[in-house]
């Protein structure tokens, strides 16, 4: 099997259009959070959300940097946050630049969990209101969830595998680990590999707040909402962006002198087969997902520096969560720290595990873990876990763990290193 290392990043978050900045915030301790303002929420449950902010905030993103006007107009947000994450990676790795038979063996892998909520909301009513001679004519493919992996294909002349994922929340992990399987299996050389979500409309955030999945005890107080392990949580915070990787072929990098920030070496996958939104009451699924992802990554539990968690701040999952790594690592959990970085830029649903993952690598790379913002009142069950709270810690990070859960019962897991 071929090795697999990263050698770009992208993303578009809460805190930052940028690597750079985004993660400047995160380990400042910085919040994305705040009311909604895409859209008049005053009659919503939840009325606060983490945005990505407008080109005029000192964070904000300015599309027009990498996606044409024109396609802005035709397509949805999530796919704006992916083409633009997915020309930063690129532009990271420098491979914006190959040649055909570079591209003939360069792909995508990037996915959303839900996708094009907003305009199927608004043209549903379009063609309520005004006919179906009214609907748009790029209505479908501005709407469908592969079609970030297709327009960054089209952008860049990428003529290898072109895949999108579809599982949730897992949806951004469950993309890299395909993306790093295409490529240990000799199936590409280069994946563009991660996922984006753009949901925060009307129907999203009420269908969440329906399901109760949302926060809603704390829409004055927007940055106090997202507090994973407290015991005062009520929900997750909707978050919204993208987060993407240049996943590479060892030799292929160091051959080209790339700048390599870590290597893919394990990959955990499972199905609670229980419950469409509640996780198995034994954590089952999420420690499985983690034992895989651990015996084929061939380290040691004490080789584990950092997990950031799934932690969205809901109820149950939370305490599932800690329960499964409780189990999995034994008694290696007092050595590492474990963080939710939901607790800032919130829940990014199908883009979650793709920015969290490259958190990984960046705490990696500098040497320093973000926090658990919030944590004021951990649960019984945080006792003796280093969850990192509401500081950012300098310590050793030789090897990370990522997890992402989803509905439907979907879990995944990617075990990366220091290279």
């Amino acid at each position: 099997m071929r090795r697999v290392v990263v050698t770009g990043l992208g993303l578009v978050t809460p805190l930052g259009a940028d690597v750079e900045t985004a993660w400047a915030n995160l380990i400042a301790g910085k919040s994305g959070a705040g009311p909604i303002t895409h859209f008049d929420a005053s009659n919503q449950k939840c009325r606060i959300a983490c945005e990505v902010k407008p080109a005029g905030h000192e964070y904000g993103f300015d599309p027009g940097k990498r996606v044409d006007h024109k396609i802005q107009r035709q397509v949805d947000p999530f796919i704006v946050f992916g083409i633009d994450a997915a020309g930063q990676a690129l532009e990271d790795a420098g491979l914006t630049e190959m040649s055909e038979a570079e591209r003939f063996r360069a792909g995508c892998s990037i996915g959303a969990g839900i996708g094009g909520l907003p305009g199927i909301a608004s043209e549903s009513l379009v063609c309520e209101l005004k006919g179906p001679s009214r609907v748009s004519p790029h209505f479908v493919h501005g709407r469908l969830i592969n079609l970030i992996s297709g327009q960054v294909s089209i952008k860049y002349g990428l003529m290898g595998p072109n895949h999108a994922v579809v599982t949730a929340c897992s949806t951004g992990a469950h993309s890299i680990g395909d993306a790093a399987r295409m490529i240990a299996m000799d199936d590409a050389d280069v994946m563009l590999a991660g996922g984006a979500e753009g949901a925060i409309c009307p129907l999203g955030i009420a269908g969440f707040a329906q399901a109760r999945a949302l926060s809603t005890n704390f829409n004055d107080q927007p940055e106090k909402a997202s507090r994973p392990y407290d015991k005062d949580r009520d929900g997750f915070v909707m978050g919204e962006g993208a987060g993407v990787v240049v996943l590479e072929e060892y030799e292929r990098a160091k051959a080209r002198g790339a700048k390599i920030y870590a290597e893919v070496i394990g990959y955990g996958l499972s199905g609670d087969a229980y419950h469409v939104t509640a996780p198995h009451p034994e954590g089952s699924g999420a420690f499985r997902s983690m034992e895989m992802a651990m015996r084929k990554s061939g380290l040691s539990l004490s080789d584990i520096d950092y997990i950031n968690a799934h932690g969205t701040s809901t109820p149950l999952g939370d305490e599932l969560e800690l329960g499964a790594v409780r189990r999995l690592f034994g008694d290696a959990i007092g050595d590492l720290s474990m963080s939710s970085t939901k607790s800032a830029i919130g829940h990014l649903l199908g883009g979650a595990g793709a920015v969290e993952s490259i958190f990984c690598i960046l705490a990696m790379r500098d040497q320093i873990v973000p926090p658990t913002l919030n944590l004021d009142n951990p649960s019984d069950n945080c006792a003796g876990v280093d969850l990192v709270p509401h500081t950012a810690k300098k310590r050793q990070v030789r090897a990370v763990l990522n997890n992402s859960f989803g509905f439907g019962g979907t879990n995944a897991s990617l075990v990366m290193k220091a290279i």
